[in-house]
């Protein structure tokens, strides 16, 4: 009977059997993994891997660090352009056609209300934008060429409206 009894205490012990052992299985149980941690940071720090999908590194680093914006710099002497020419480089794409609702070109039925209501109105809806027209100040022209256009436009409807002049300050530059 005591061969059976010590059968069942030695089924019930663990693979620790001193202390010296335990000792070193909670060194061990800590150690390995700060170690395993150092490892894996240092491959993933030390080597020099491209972004996911990129081939070319400097080409994906440029992309990475490129400017916001942009600054253009036009040139401020230049000739300001007459109406009929900034009608037709700017508004013809939609006022020659009508299209969005947009008045046609000598299309006195149309632009007579437009008229009425003033060249200061006209201007100001059309440098920033009225009903599905989009704004057209701050683009390739300047806000003096597109009231121009907008002369233009209106005086082909039948307005009786002056062509604005160049400011004083670029007048006085001429």
């Amino acid at each position: 009977m005591s061969d059976n009894s010590h059968d069942q205490h030695e089924a019930h012990t663990g693979p620790v059997k001193t202390p010296k052992q335990m000792l070193l299985l909670s060194l061990a149980s800590f150690i390995i993994p700060v170690f395993i941690i150092i490892g894996l940071v240092f491959y993933v720090t030390s080597a020099n891997k491209p972004a996911a999908g990129a081939v070319d590194t400097e080409k994906a680093t440029a992309q990475r660090i490129q400017k916001i914006g942009m600054v253009e710099v036009r040139d401020a002497n230049r000739p300001l352009k007459a109406g009929e020419e900034v009608y037709k480089a700017q508004c013809a794409a939609c006022h020659a056609v009508g299209a969005a609702g947009a008045p046609k070109f000598a299309d006195a039925a149309a632009w007579g209300a437009r008229i009425k209501q003033g060249l200061d109105t006209l201007v100001t809806s059309a440098l920033k934008g009225k009903g599905a027209m989009g704004a057209q100040g701050g683009g390739d022209f300047n806000d003096t060429e597109i009231a121009r256009a907008v002369v233009y436009l209106a005086n082909s409807a039948g307005g009786k409206f002056e062509e604005p002049k160049a400011p004083a300050a670029e007048t006085e530059k001429k």
